[in-house]
C-alpha cells in the first residue's frame, strides 16, 4: 500500500510513519544541501530567522541540473545525506519533519528525529529526470550564489519516496539487511 503525503507534514503524520512505507508526497518540499544546510545552521546559531518556514517541512537535498524549456526544473536526483548530518539535528529541533536523501545517516542524526518526531524518506539514485516529472514548479527563495544548492521551493505532485528511518529509529536499511541474512541462513 502506498500512503499519500500532503505537506506540510506535521509531526503526529511523520510519527506514523514506518520504516519501510512507501509514499508519495504532494504539496511544497525544500531543496538544500549541505552549503546550504551550513548557512542555515549559522542563522540558527546567531538567531536570525530562516529564508524557509522550517516548521513541518521536508527539505530534499539534491542540487537539480537546469531545467530545459517547458520544464519546471531539471534533473533532480538525490544526493548523499549523511553530508548534511552535522545540521540535520539543529534543523530538526526548529521543527523540519522531513529529510528525503539517499544512504545512511548518524546516530545524531537519527536520535533527533526520535525526540522530535520526523522521519528520513528514501529517493531513488539514479532516476533524476523521472523524479523530476513530479516537480510541477521551482523556484529559488534563497543563497543563489550557491547555483545549484540554492534554496528551492518545489511544488511535488506524488513524489514517490520510502521511509528509511522512521520517528522510533527502526532503520530499514538494518531491517532489511536482517531479513535477508536471516532468509538466507535458513536456506543453508
Amino acid at each position: 500500500m502506498t500512503i499519500p503525503i500532503k505537506t506540510p507534514l506535521s509531526r503526529d503524520a511523520a510519527r506514523k510513519l514506518k520504516a519501510g512505507d512507501s509514499c508519495l508526497i504532494s504539496g511544497v518540499i525544500y531543496t538544500a544541501r549541505d552549503a546550504a544546510h551550513k548557512r542555515l545552521c549559522e542563522l540558527i546559531d546567531s538567531n536570525k530567522p530562516l529564508p524557509l518556514d522550517i516548521k513541518d517541512s521536508i527539505v530534499y537535498f539534491v542540487g537539480p541540473t537546469p531545467a530545459k524549456p517547458e520544464q519546471a526544473i531539471g534533473s533532480a536526483g538525490p544526493t548523499t545525506s549523511y553530508r548534511m548530518d552535522a545540521y540535520s539535528p539543529a534543523l530538526i529541533a526548529k521543527g523540519q519533519t522531513g529529510m528525503i536523501g539517499k544512504g545512511k545517516r548518524g546516530p545524531e542524526v537519527i536520535e533527533a528525529m526520535k525526540q522530535h518526531g520526523a522521519v528520513y524518506f528514501g529517493a531513488i539514485g539514479g532516476c533524476g529526470a523521472l523524479l523530476s516529472k513530479c516537480i510541477k514548479k521551482a523556484e529559488v527563495i534563497a543563497y543563489d550564489d550557491l547555483g545549484a544548492e540554492a534554496i528551492r521551493r518545489l511544488e511535488v505532485e506524488d513524489f514517490p519516496v520510502i521511509v528509511v528511518i522512521d520517528s522510533e529509529g527502526n532503520n530499514l536499511y538494518e531491517i532489511g539487511r536482517a531479513n535477508y541474512l536471516a532468509q538466507n541462513t535458513q536456506a543453508l
